[in-house]
């Protein structure tokens, strides 16, 4: 269902207001350059730190900015069901073409709290969901087992996973278990080269908010099996990848972004802050690598 370069948008701030002229710039610059599909509001988006009202807005101006030129998989995700399927409603009226739900945070559901919550959504809203694995944020780790026996009970609506939890055998793991048909998506920019090989079809990323041109490139690399040019492309991106995270996310990718467009800020919303001297000097010099400045 989804492919290709998908990069999970950061939600623009200025003077603590989000900044809607220039998250439109921001869409229209990304499909521009090759960005195969837009996640607003996942956690790049800092939708932690959004009221209801602002989630709301900041979809509803990516998928009216988008205008049917690439589908919009809509950051749904919370720790409360209810409130998830709350943004999944919303999300379907909008024109969404999926729901991103993350494994519910702090609550550190059990494997059967995970497919009890996954089925409600699922079940009240038939908005397609992509699974989002990240126990690196949750604590709650989406096992394969759980992950297969969701795709089998509601196929053709628990369609794809968006999977960060750093384990590549996960890509086998349910491919062998639910069939190439469910759609993988590398949750991290790094190891989206072998998740690719493995049967990855693309990856939500950070890094392609500041280089999308490359990444939908390196991607296009990927599904055309030329992974010669690929590695040469991976290798020139790879830096980027590790800058994105030498503070924490969005920071840095919000300084790369006001380092490329000027019409970006580095603002970021508390308990975060902007990035710090060591990550604005690796973004620097990982921004010079990739030949983006």
């Amino acid at each position: 269902m989804f492919s290709g370069s998908i990069p999970a948008l950061v939600t623009p701030f200025r003077d603590g207001t989000f900044d809607e002229r220039a998250f439109r710039r921001l869409v229209d610059w990304q499909i521009d350059n090759g960005s195969a599909a837009l996640v607003p509001c996942g956690t790049t988006g800092e939708a932690s730190t959004l009221s209801n009202a602002e989630h709301h807005r900041v979809i509803e101006i990516c998928i009216e900015q988008a205008a049917g030129r690439v589908p919009v998989i809509a950051g749904c995700g919370s720790n409360d069901t209810q409130n998830a399927l709350l943004h999944m409603n919303f999300s379907k009226k909008a024109g969404a073409a999926a729901g991103l739900c993350v494994a519910p945070y702090y609550n550190r559901p059990s494997q059967r709290g995970l497919v009890a919550h996954f089925s409600h959504l699922a079940e009240n809203c038939d908005l397609p969901i992509v699974l989002y694995n990240v126990p690196g944020r949750t604590v709650t780790d989406l096992l394969p087992e759980t992950v297969i026996e969701l795709a089998e009970k509601y196929p053709g609506q628990i369609v794809a996973i968006k999977d960060a939890s750093g384990d590549l055998s996960r890509v086998t793991d349910h491919r062998m278990g639910i069939g190439r048909e469910f759609c993988q998506l590398s949750g991290d920019d790094e190891l989206a080269l072998p998740a690719n090989a493995a049967g990855a079809r693309g990856c939500i990323s950070v890094t392609a908010n500041v280089a999308p041109a490359l990444c939908a490139e390196f991607q296009q690399a990927c599904a055309e099996n030329d992974f010669a040019l690929a590695r040469r492309l991976n290798d020139k991106l790879y830096p980027l990848h590790y800058a994105m995270f030498e503070d924490a996310s969005p920071a840095p990718v919000k300084y790369a972004l006001s380092r490329v467009q000027d019409w970006m800020t580095d603002e970021v919303r508390l308990p975060l802050c902007t990035a710090n001297d060591a990550a604005r000097q690796a973004v620097d010099a990982a921004l010079v690598h990739a030949g983006l400045v």
